[in-house]
């Protein structure tokens, strides 16, 4: 059974994968830098990239018999979508920070007498 795509930009992405250098997953994953700790990028990070996306972007792939396929170019595409969105980082707060905050609310509602 075919599957249709709903979006209308997928015929054209994926014409323009097959236009492009493709490689599997497995080599996409190699092309990238290590991360923290001198981890490599596991390749079922590129898979979840190409079918849930990171922050709202999806990685470009398709299907090439049983081997799910990216491009470099994609690759490309894909940070340079990612770094267009903005991130919002929230400074962690320790227990006792917590705690602190949790007093300053609580005082705040006695004396509205809530």
């Amino acid at each position: 059974m075919v599957q249709e795509h709903s979006d209308p930009s997928f015929a054209s992405a994926t014409g323009q994968l097959l236009d492009e250098e493709v490689i599997s997953l497995p080599a996409a994953a190699k092309l990238l830098p290590r991360r923290r700790g001198g981890k490599k990028v596991h390749t079922s990070t590129i898979y979840r990239w190409t079918v849930t996306g990171l922050r709202g972007i999806v990685l470009e792939s398709l299907q090439i018999g049983g081997t799910r396929c990216t491009s470099r170019q994609a690759l490309q595409r894909f940070f340079e979508r990612l770094n267009r969105v903005p991130t919002f980082h929230r400074s962690p707060t320790t227990l006792s920070q917590q705690a602190k905050q949790s007093k300053v609310v609580e005082k705040q509602l006695d004396d509205l007498g809530v």
